[in-house]
């Protein structure tokens, strides 16, 4: 791995050396074992720690099939699908291997005894295998996780309704938490030249989930004036949302649990903020019982910030703890978008705060290329910005994933892979000076 990871620090190794370079038989990768999967039967989701079952292992490099390409990952992210394989919660994500296995010949690539992670990465491109045209070695580039087959006539208005799409890295194997990660072709995005390894491979996922479910059509169809509500929005995830409701001329309402949280949304240039945990919002009495009277004291709460109006757009993702909430506060015809139950799984709510004003509940995941595509755009033209807080080498990961599921983090988790330390892979330094101020900020987060 050093001959590649020094042909990818000197920035100007020729394609065909790429092209030509030695493989290694296998490579170093964080994985979950199948055979510890009832390893936290009977402790809470909340003490299950992602230290005791997140491994660096040495794994054989897989098969290059039709139409994918390899990549050495200069450097990942933890994103909260991590977590969740590592705890094996909701479910074990072996299962989403094995059906995977079952697709075809190549995909039993996958159905393996263990799993390799990772939904996030930036890097350089090593071998494409047949039929791929756009990409070559030596291309450095960010990928998208979305991982179709693109066999079904339902996956070619919108890639996501695709009948076999998987969450790369989640639902697939070999993700981007290993120095060489398989993707396909069409997962692949250039990588914005101004930005460090790391800071590129931290927005994938999340800034592309934020653009599909508040944007775009398929989500929230966000336009100027909006009054957005977005939860946790100095997080991961809420951050990308709180820029876009930003930069596109919406209101945004952001809900933090710390002072410290509602700094960096003004740091962001967000003026209306709720610290829910300031004003002591209970939306529930006990674990089975909801409290109306917190969901009005939280509605007048909106209403004195925006001057009377209520909330068009819901970026819902905390689920169970929230959702009732989200749905009172929306105004007649509003929309609550969510993405995620983070909190919980089961939701409930009032319905008749929904049928009898005609709210309406849309269900958003991930993104399509395009949309990914898009959103990977405006990162590049400088108009958004990665939202990264801390960095872990590779041998750390499960800590930095401990970090993310009890919350300690602020903005993204970035994971450094083959790169050697921060601050290398800026090749348009130009372009870096013009956006520093922006770029510091948001890595002060």
């Amino acid at each position: 791995m050093d001959q590649i990871r020094d042909a990818i620090q000197a920035g100007d190794t020729p394609a065909e050396d790429f092209a030509n370079m030695p493989l290694p038989e296998s490579m170093k990768a964080i994985t979950i074992h199948k055979d510890e999967e009832t390893i936290f039967e009977g402790v809470d989701s909340k003490d299950k720690d992602p230290r005791k079952t997140l491994h660096l292992d040495d794994v054989p490099l897989p098969e290059l099939g039709p139409g994918e390409a390899y990549v050495a990952v200069m450097a990942s992210a933890i994103n909260y699908n991590t977590v969740w394989s590592s705890i094996f919660e909701p479910v074990s994500t072996f299962g989403f291997l094995k059906r995977y296995g079952k697709v075809s010949d190549l995909t039993a690539r996958h159905d393996l005894p263990y799993h390799i992670l990772g939904s996030d990465l930036s890097g350089v491109v090593l071998r494409t295998g047949a039929g791929v045209h756009a990409w070559k070695p030596g291309d450095e580039v960010v990928a998208h996780c979305l991982s179709v087959e693109l066999e079904d006539p339902a996956g070619h208005n919108d890639t996501m309704m695709d009948s076999e799409q998987r969450i790369w890295g989640f639902e697939t194997n070999f993700g981007g938490l290993a120095q060489i990660a398989l993707v396909k072709s069409n997962q692949l995005l250039p990588k914005p030249a101004h930005l460090t390894w790391e800071e590129a491979a931290s927005p994938g996922l999340v800034n592309s989930t934020a653009y599909r479910q508040l944007v775009s059509g398929n989500g929230g169809g966000m336009k100027q004036g909006d009054v957005v509500l977005i939860w946790g929005a100095s997080g991961g995830l809420g951050s990308y949302a709180t820029q876009y409701a930003l930069n596109g001329g919406a209101i945004p309402v952001c809900v933090v649990s710390s002072e410290d949280k509602a700094d960096i949304c003004r740091s962001m240039g967000a003026e209306l903020i709720i610290n829910r945990r300031e004003e002591d919002y209970r939306f529930w009495k006990d674990e089975t019982t909801q409290d109306p009277k917190e969901w009005l004291r939280f509605g007048k709460r909106i209403r004195e910030l925006t001057g009377g109006e209520d909330i068009d757009i819901v970026f819902e993702h905390p689920g169970r703890e929230t959702f009732g909430a989200s749905v009172f506060v929306t105004r007649r015809g509003g929309k609550i978008v969510t993405c995620a139950s983070t909190s919980g799984f089961v939701h409930e709510y009032d319905n008749r705060y929904l049928w009898m004003n005609l709210k309406r509940i849309i269900g958003s995941h991930f993104a399509n290329y395009r949309e990914s595509f898009e959103a990977n755009r405006l990162i590049d033209k400088g108009m958004i910005h990665p939202t990264l807080s801390q960095v872990f080498p590779l041998e750390e990961t499960g800590e930095a994933a401990f970090h993310v599921h009890r919350n300690l983090h602020q903005g993204k988790v970035g994971v450094l892979v083959l790169a050697e330390a921060e601050g290398l892979g800026v090749r348009d330094t130009d372009k870096r000076d013009k956006y520093i101020n922006e770029i510091n900020r948001f890595r002060g987060i």
